[in-house]
């Protein structure tokens, strides 16, 4: 295992993404992107929502919840802090990380449930 080094990254999503409306999930892959490259280089990162003022689930889902894929919780957990968040967007980021969680640990259940919805629609 690397050494987790002292030199902390801290990523602006406003300046990633440009402006306060964080919405697209092609923006959340942009801050995804630099979120996975610290991580897999072992530095702690200090992800700021200072300054915007809309995060959407899809969002979210793109830039955080994907981690849960790759890195594993302990790693996500000890290298990231999220900062400049309010209240409601940390709840609605800590359905998404659940959310993210239970997918990465069993994606074929997800899957089956999401066919079985969808059948649901046909009628």
């Amino acid at each position: 295992m690397k050494k987790i080094m002292n030199d902390a990254a801290r990523i602006s999503v406003f300046e990633v993404v440009g402006n306060a409306l964080c919405v697209a999930s092609d923006d959340g892959q942009r801050v995804h992107d630099r979120l996975s490259t610290a991580l897999k280089d072992n530095r702690n990162v200090a992800l700021s929502f200072r300054n915007v003022t809309t995060l959407t689930p899809a969002f979210l889902n793109t830039a955080v919840g994907q981690l849960y894929g790759t890195f594993s919780e302990d790693r996500i957990r000890t290298l990231l802090r999220v900062e400049g968040m309010s209240l409601d967007d940390l709840v609605l980021l800590e359905r998404v990380v659940d959310t993210a969680r239970q997918y990465f640990e069993d994606p074929q259940r997800f899957e089956q449930a999401f066919r079985e919805e969808m059948d649901g629609y046909d009628d």
